[in-house]
């Protein structure tokens, strides 16, 4: 009997011991998969950025006078060229008609100047050139005459030679007459007229300015576009220092973007690149590069990188805030793996992954990632192609955690 007891109790104490070496049952975790998969990867540079009219204006008067009339109003649309407010101005029309009346009245001395007489002393002057002239004639006359008869032998040389002297004199008195007369006619004609020409050009001066400050109180939009804001309403005092309108073109804008100077080497003018409001990724709008600036801003190590946008949607507004894509490139045959499944560590672009094997173990692998987007990471090194990773349940996970995929039984249920 005793005997009995005691080899009951040794294989009793023995079972315990048993149990005691059987290892506990690890626990199955929940999670969901996917697999990493190959693609043609565009190389994307994304960068904060602020959009901008592709032109703007402050319209402000050239003069300070109020404000008679408004033409157009916020939000209006307007072309170039367009009256968009009226000043006061009856003052200006008042000089301008009487800087019209001047010029007409300096044209008219000016025709009256030209064809005018000729004053008395260029009478007096041309009156002795006439007279000279028949002197001159006259002892021409003389001379021929006197020769004659000196050849013939009639007259002694002594008169030949007084006739000579006589005609030279007639001769030396019309070149000096003459000489006065054309001098009288270009000191008073010619000056009369440059005067009356001098006080034409006076007047159209005038006129011009006068003009001027008539059109000036009409304010005009330089460009095709529309009225962003307005400061001042009729009856406000306009004044150079202080805008009326403000407006802009946005047929086409510019998203000025500021990349880091790290990656601002591959951009170039003429890529692809868009633009998205806020996280509005679903909504980005297509444009391409037209400026890559040569310098870096000192403070915030970027390089500011201009994103044209032509046409852009009406949603799009000058001011907005976003973000500008890139794309300087490709990579062919690229890994990529939903973004939830990286663990990355901060600061980083290197993370963790669990890998699920055909057992249904996770893996923990540790990966170097590359860029971000459309809720896909670029993996460079720690998978393969076709493995499936863990995109939910996998924070605290442990390393070599028995895994159930949706849609399996639990460990427990397949035994039994």
């Amino acid at each position: 009997m005793k005997r009995s007891l005691i080899l009951l109790c040794v294989v009793y104490f023995a079972g315990c011991d048993q149990k005691k070496d059987e290892p506990p049952e690890k626990p199955t975790v929940a999670v969901k998969v996917a697999r990493a998969e190959v693609t043609d990867l565009p190389q994307v540079i994304a960068a904060p950025a602020t959009v901008f009219p592709r032109e703007q204006a402050s319209i402000a008067s050239r003069i300070a006078a109020p404000i008679r009339e408004l033409k157009a109003k916020k939000g209006d649309s307007v072309a170039a060229g367009q009256a968009l407010a009226v000043l006061e101005n009856r003052d200006l029309a008042a000089q301008q008609r009487e800087a019209q009346a001047a010029v007409q009245d300096a044209e008219e001395n000016l025709k009256k100047t030209v064809g005018a007489m000729l004053p008395a002393d260029v009478e007096r002057a041309r009156g002795q050139v006439e007279t000279t002239q028949a002197a001159l004639d006259q002892a021409q006359k003389n001379f021929e005459r006197r020769q004659q008869l000196f050849q013939q032998g009639a007259i002694p040389q002594r008169d030949l030679l007084q006739t000579q002297t006589e005609l030279a004199t007639a001769r030396a008195n019309f070149n000096v007459a003459q000489k006065s007369l054309d001098l009288l006619q270009n000191q008073s004609q010619q000056r009369d007229v440059a005067i009356a020409k001098s006080r034409v050009a006076q007047a159209q001066a005038r006129l011009a300015g006068a003009s001027a400050g008539l059109q000036y109180t009409e304010l005009r939009s330089p460009f095709t576009g529309v009225i962003t804001e307005q400061f001042q309403y009729p009856g406000d005092m306009a004044k150079p220092d202080t805008p009326v309108f403000i407006v802009m073109d946005l047929s086409t804008v510019i998203a000025r973007a500021q990349a880091p100077d790290g990656q601002a080497g591959g951009i170039r003018r003429g890529q692809p690149c868009s633009f998205a409001a806020g996280d509005a990724k679903e909504s980005e709008t297509a444009g391409h590069v037209t400026v890559v600036s040569r310098a870096v801003d000192p403070a915030r190590r970027t390089v500011e990188v201009w994103c044209e946008i032509p046409k852009p949607p009406l949603a799009l507004r000058a001011g907005m805030f976003g973000t500008v894509r890139i794309q300087t490139g490709s990579i062919a045959q690229a890994i990529i793996v939903p973004e939830p499944a990286v663990q990355f560590q901060e600061g980083t672009r290197n993370g963790v992954v669990f890998v699920v094997d055909e057992k249904h173990i996770a893996h923990k692998r540790d990966v170097e990632a590359g860029l971000t987007f459309g809720g896909k990471v670029h993996i460079r090194k720690g998978i393969q192609a076709g493995e499936q990773v863990v995109t939910e349940g996998g924070y605290s996970l442990p390393d070599g955690a028995q895994v159930q995929l949706p849609g399996e039984k639990p460990e427990g249920e397949k035994k039994k």
